[in-house]
């Protein structure tokens, strides 16, 4: 029972087992006191003072809390849990409210913490909702500040340094926590409603009953102010995961933007923008708070940083994305045939898409040929579960993925696939450089450790300052940093040392140690693990899981099949221009021979810019990034491997590429062989694509003797079947 004007007040304070005060809520402790008394506003008397313990499910209490307070575990496991305090709370309320003859109220705290950052996300985590009155509340501290504007600031009052500015003294001889505050906030909210201040309690602050989607025009300005940076989540977040993380504080409508890498897999990081910089401040506070297991970390973050991924400019998404506080599921898979009555009659009626085929965008190139990506819109939840039931079934003779989006990832893959070519192609010179002389050795031996967590500015001489003294144990050259597949800091590193028990001494001594801002932690593994993780698989102290694809992809030797200019880099300019240590991707041509010259990593011209061993052909399930390694080489090594190999330079063959879409998950070369029959093909000129899970993607790459030849195929073989299914064909 609340009004906008209401006629009474509810002064209300808590206290929880750990931090109070100004950081009340900031260590995520339980509530364990309430205590609350109401006030008329017009009449200005008060009703009974009464006081609750709350039990929490962890009594362990901090000495702050049992120095402040006086309360013991003992004492606290006789308690009620919080929402059967928080039932008694309103029936006490309605009782009092009842004998001052009055019926609306309004909640009255001395700041914004124990609404928002306790109530609110202890609700949130326990499942259950809070009572209407607490989406609504007066701060004391504002209401204060408005009459007395020449007191310290909002941020800076307390109960006692208001009191003591009214002149009020604050009774604390029986030294009952909780009530002493209550009373003095009491006479406090008397004080301002009398002369000379005659102040009124108009406008409350409110609490957002659930977060609202929407979309983000890149034209708009967003306060750097109002922005946060949330990293750790786990890779199925959704955008409502985030906001139920952030419950309590008031998020701007369309503000939580999953970030999407080059692959348009979840990277485990978001970027949320809430209505002010007050909200923003509360939301750093939450800096490793807990998604379920995970904690997460808050950092700061600009405007700019948030319409990079939120914002758009297709009039078709934004047309899609008008029908607001929808949820949106992303399908993916879909035959590139598929019509909207294909997907509709998939969905079925027992899930309808909100306004039909209104609300279905599906992704294309900027050609307008389809991707298999689509989004669809459903108006409540409950027709999202019976959607995503339907995940990894049949449509047409492909198996259809289906996961939770949001509008800024609905933003984020449409602008990817406008703004950026479908296949990379190479830059002219090439240059070929044999690999270093100081190769990883792949052994069981545990005699390296991995640094995990780093900060994405480090360099190697960051790194070594935080090994310390250790640094004299690491081998030559032993210092390897983890890029990811744009060529950036993963914040991964592994340092070969010269035995197993300097490995093992690093790992106990510099595990969580800080490196700036940042702890670190720290893994003693073998080289064996280190090559696995370079090489894309995952190590942590649960163990080791390969690389997610140990298939052919597309390597640098295979990029032979491109048209590419045939000019080498003399040995002279590739020593001028790799005058700083160059970074060499670990081999990885599976179908070398054995009699064949030493395996050669292949660089563009711009030393900035490296072709990786991965594939990125469409955005695929929402998975965190695999990780690419590299070795630095020292430039004397480096000019002579471009000396030594310029004698028998491997330069990419004249032919023209078609690109086939659509092949069953099962196509293999011979069955591609025997669709060309005639067109003088060999198992060289096929490359089968496959995703970064290890799938085929039902696309392939081959390469005809000439272009006449490529010409004649698409024409005499686009839309043909190929194990039942029908085969598009692409010139590149």
């Amino acid at each position: 029972m609340t009004a906008s004007h209401s006629d009474s007040l509810v002064v209300l304070f808590g206290a929880t087992a750990g931090a109070n005060g100004a950081k009340l809520g900031s260590d995520e402790r339980e509530l364990i006191l309430l205590v609350w008394q109401v006030v008329d506003l017009h009449s200005k008397k008060t009703g009974i003072l009464h006081k609750a313990l709350v039990k929490a499910d962890n009594l362990e209490l901090s000495d702050q809390c049992r120095e402040e307070s006086g309360l013991t575990p003992e004492g606290l496991s006789e308690a009620e849990p919080l929402d059967r305090v928080l039932h008694q709370f309103t029936q006490l309320v309605l009782n009092d409210l009842k004998a001052l003859g009055k019926s609306t109220y309004t909640l009255c705290t001395d700041g914004q913490l124990l609404i928002r950052q306790v109530l609110h996300p202890e609700a949130s985590k326990k499942n259950f909702l809070l009572p209407d009155c607490f989406y609504s509340f007066y701060n004391l501290q504002k209401e204060f500040h408005e009459c007395c504007s020449n007191s310290a600031p909002v941020k800076d009052l307390t109960i006692k340094s208001m009191a003591e500015y009214l002149s009020i003294p604050m009774d604390d001889s029986d030294n009952d926590f909780g009530v002493c505050e209550v009373s003095t906030m009491v006479t406090i909210v008397l004080s301002l409603l009398d002369e000379p201040y005659n102040h009124r309690f108009i406008v409350p602050e409110t609490v957002k009953y659930k977060y609202e989607t929407g979309p983000c025009s890149r034209s708009e300005t967003v306060d750097n102010e109002t922005v946060i940076r949330a990293r750790g989540l786990p890779w199925q977040s959704s955008d409502q995961d985030i906001a139920r993380f952030f419950k309590g504080l008031n998020i701007a409508k369309g503000g939580v933007a999953l970030c999407l890498n080059a692959q348009g897999r979840r990277n485990g990081e978001a970027l949320v923008r809430f209505v002010d910089s007050e909200q923003r401040n509360l939301a750093l506070e939450r800096h490793k708070h807990h998604m379920g297991s995970r904690y997460i970390e808050v950092y700061k973050a600009t405007g700019e940083e948030f319409l990079k991924i939120a914002g758009g400019t297709s009039n078709e998404v934004a047309q899609f994305l008008s029908m607001e506080n929808q949820v949106i599921i992303r399908m993916r898979g879909l035959p590139f045939t598929a019509t909207p009555e294909d997907v509709l009659g998939f969905l079925g009626t027992e899930c309808p898409v909100t306004g039909g085929k209104e609300g279905l965008l599906f992704v294309k190139y900027p050609d307008g040929r389809p991707t298999g990506d689509a989004f669809v819109l459903f108006s409540c939840e409950e027709y999202a579960q019976q959607a995503l039931k339907k995940h990894k079934e049949i449509l047409g003779k492909r198996y259809i993925e289906l996961f939770r989006s949001t509008a800024a990832e609905v933003q984020q893959v449409l602008n990817r696939y406008l703004s950026t070519p479908l296949i990379p192609t190479l830059p002219g010179p090439i240059i070929p450089v044999i690999p270093s002389p100081y190769p990883m050795v792949t052994s069981t031996v545990r005699d390296c450790v991995r640094l995990r967590g780093l900060p994405y500015t480090a360099a190697i001489d960051d790194i070594l300052e935080f090994m310390g003294e250790s640094t004299v144990d690491i081998k030559p050259h032993g210092v390897h940093m983890v890029l990811n597949q744009q060529g950036r800091p993963s914040g991964d590193a592994f340092i070969q040392m010269k035995s197993s028990d300097k490995a093992y001494l690093v790992a106990q001594k510099c595990h969580k140690k800080m490196m700036k801002d940042r702890y670190v932690e720290v893994f003693q593994c073998s080289g064996e693990e280190m090559n696995f993780v370079l090489m894309g698989g995952t190590l942590n102290r649960s163990g080791l899981s390969p690389p997610p694809c140990k298939l052919p992809c597309l390597s640098p030797p295979a990029y032979a099949a491109f048209q590419a200019a045939t000019a080498v880099i003399p040995a002279e300019a590739a020593a001028t221009l790799y005058q700083s240590p160059a970074l060499l991707s670990t081999a990885r041509n599976h179908h070398a021979s054995a009699t064949a010259p030493p395996a050669v990593a292949y660089y563009p011209a711009q030393a900035t810019q490296l072709y990786m061993n991965y594939t990125a052909y469409y955005p695929s399930p929402p998975v965190s990034p695999t990780t690419v390694g590299y070795i630095a080489a020292p430039p004397a090594s480096l000019a002579a491997a471009a000396a030594s190999a310029s004698h028998t330079p491997v330069v990419p063959q004249p032919g023209a590429l078609v690109r086939m879409q659509g092949l069953p998950y099962n196509t293999g070369m011979k069955e591609i062989l025997s669709f060309f029959q005639g067109y003088q093909l060999h198992t060289d000129s096929i490359i089968v694509l496959y995703n970064l899970s290890g799938k085929p993607s039902g696309e392939a790459l081959v390469t005809f003797p000439d272009l006449g030849l490529a010409k004649r195929a698409v024409a005499e073989k686009h839309g043909q079947l190929f194990g039942g299914q029908q085969v598009d064909l692409f010139l590149v």
